[in-house]
């Protein structure tokens, strides 16, 4: 699911759902690639699950969000507006 709000200033919340329980990861990384923020690094169960991700510290732009869990691979963009 997308991050809600988006645009955000300056946390957001990242809503996602797993069909089966795994090792999962959340990384939130700039433009250039730079990886800024790991938000879930821990094995979870299967279902609907939510994380918050604050942007104080960074500046505005536009940042990416990646969802790994088993073969699962999905990045989405937000929007942080300070």
């Amino acid at each position: 699911m997308q991050n809600y709000p988006n645009p955000f200033n300056p946390s957001t919340a990242i809503s996602f759902s797993l069909l089966q329980a795994g090792q999962t990861k959340i990384s939130v990384y700039d433009l250039l690639g730079r990886e800024v923020a790991i938000l879930v690094n821990e094995f979870l169960d299967a279902g609907v699950h939510t994380t918050v991700f604050d942007g104080k510290g960074l500046s505005s732009g536009v940042y990416i969000y990646r969802i790994e869990s088993g073969s699962f691979v999905k990045a989405k963009q937000m929007i942080l507006l300070k």
